[in-house]
C-alpha cells in the first residue's frame, strides 16, 4: 500500500503524485488531501485508471483510497471532439460582441449531431460555469447530455468564484490537458 500526503500542495500535484505512484503499478493508493477539489479530483483520475475509489473524512482531512479492480472506467475514451475555452468571449475586448458570439457558438453545441465529448473553461472561460452567465444553462443542458465540463480550480481560485461555479467539476490542469488533447479534434477558442 502507498501512502501520499498530499494536503497544502497546489492543483494539479495531487494528482500528479497519484498518477506517479499508479504508473508504477502501485495497486492500492491512499492519499490524503485538504480540500473537496483535490479529493474530486483524486477520485476522479483513479476511476479512469481502473482504481474503485472511496472516501473518509478525517480531522486531519479527506482521504481518498484507490484499489486496483480490473479496467479502466468505460466510457471515459474522448469522442472525436474536445473544447477549450479561454476566454468567456470570441475575440478582443469590445462593446459586447465577443460575449454575443461566445453565446451564439455554445448555443450551437447542443444541436450538433455529436457534441464535444469535453468543453474544459480556464482563464475568464471559467466565468461560463457561473449561473448569472448567460450561457450556463446551456452547458447544464451539454452536461445533462454526457459533455463532460471540466472547470480549472486553480482559475475559478484566481477569480474567487469557485463556491460560485453552477455547472461541471472542477478539475486540474492534468485532467484538462489530457482530455483536451487526448480527443481527436482538440479545439482552443478564446
Amino acid at each position: 500500500m502507498i501512502e501520499i500526503d498530499a494536503r497544502r500542495l497546489e492543483c494539479p500535484k495531487p494528482v500528479l503524485l497519484t498518477k506517479e505512484e499508479a504508473d508504477k503499478g502501485a495497486t492500492e493508493i491512499h492519499v490524503l488531501v485538504d480540500n473537496e477539489t483535490a479529493a474530486g479530483n483524486v477520485t476522479r483520475f483513479f476511476e479512469s485508471r481502473g482504481y474503485a475509489a472511496s472516501r473518509k473524512e478525517a480531522e486531519n482531512g479527506i482521504y481518498i483510497n484507490g484499489v486496483k479492480s480490473g479496467e479502466a472506467a468505460k466510457g471515459e475514451k474522448p469522442k472525436s471532439t474536445a473544447i477549450l475555452f479561454k476566454s468567456d468571449r470570441i475575440g478582443a475586448p469590445s462593446d459586447g460582441l465577443g460575449e454575443s458570439l461566445m453565446k451564439a457558438f455554445i448555443g450551437t453545441l447542443p444541436k450538433a449531431d455529436v457534441p464535444p465529448a469535453v468543453i474544459a473553461l480556464m482563464n475568464e472561460g471559467v466565468k461560463m460555469s457561473l449561473a448569472e452567465n448567460s450561457v450556463c444553462d446551456t452547458l447544464k443542458a451539454l452536461e445533462a447530455k454526457g459533455v463532460k465540463i471540466l472547470v480549472c480550480g486553480t482559475c475559478a481560485k484566481h477569480f474567487g468564484i469557485t463556491e460560485r461555479v453552477a455547472v461541471g467539476a472542477i478539475s486540474n490542469m492534468f485532467e484538462i490537458s489530457e482530455s483536451v488533447f487526448g480527443a481527436e479534434k482538440p479545439i482552443v477558442l478564446g
